[in-house]
């Protein structure tokens, strides 16, 4: 069995790898609040925010789910370039109201624009991970993978949302 500082190394070097954006068409309500945490209107997407509804990095108009993953990716790339060669994980994780048919339209978005860079994707995942409640939106993760990290990903597990 692994001692905690090996376990705790893996888990800061997979956490170092990852990069996530989000995008929300509309706020969640918190139980505890019983109001939604911000708000927007009926036209508007905040791209950027958190999944607790922390503010983004732009507000604006709905635009096309390719418009959508095509910024979010140039975000992404932004401050994780990724190059011919390179491994990662994707995942396009539903903040709770998107259903899986859109995470998938955005998935071959993102699947497209990764093998025109010569990015090889491994093991992704599409659906309900981490959720806002019941915020309609979805958020992207690239994890960048080194042999070790890949190792550890493909590992057999099982829990919950996850067997492998």
């Amino acid at each position: 069995m692994a001692s905690l500082e090996v376990v705790t190394a893996a888990a800061q070097k997979a956490a170092d790898a990852c990069r996530t954006i989000g995008v929300a068409l509309t706020p969640c309500t918190v139980p505890a609040a019983g109001r939604p945490t911000f708000s927007l209107g009926e036209d508007e997407m905040e791209i950027g925010m958190g999944i607790h509804g922390e503010p983004g990095v732009r507000r604006g108009p709905l635009r096309t789910a390719d418009e959508i993953a095509g910024e979010m990716v140039s975000m992404l790339l932004a401050d994780m370039p990724l190059h011919a060669g390179d491994r990662v994980s994707v995942l396009c994780n539903s903040l709770g109201a998107t259903p899986h048919e859109e995470l998938y339209i955005v998935y071959r978005y993102v699947a497209g624009r990764l093998a025109d860079l010569g990015v090889t994707i491994v093991s992704p995942l599409v659906g309900r991970y981490a959720t806002s409640m019941e915020m309609t939106g979805l958020s992207v993760t690239f994890f960048k993978l080194d042999a070790e990290l890949e190792a550890l990903l493909l590992a057999p597990c099982d829990c919950p949302f996850l067997k492998v």
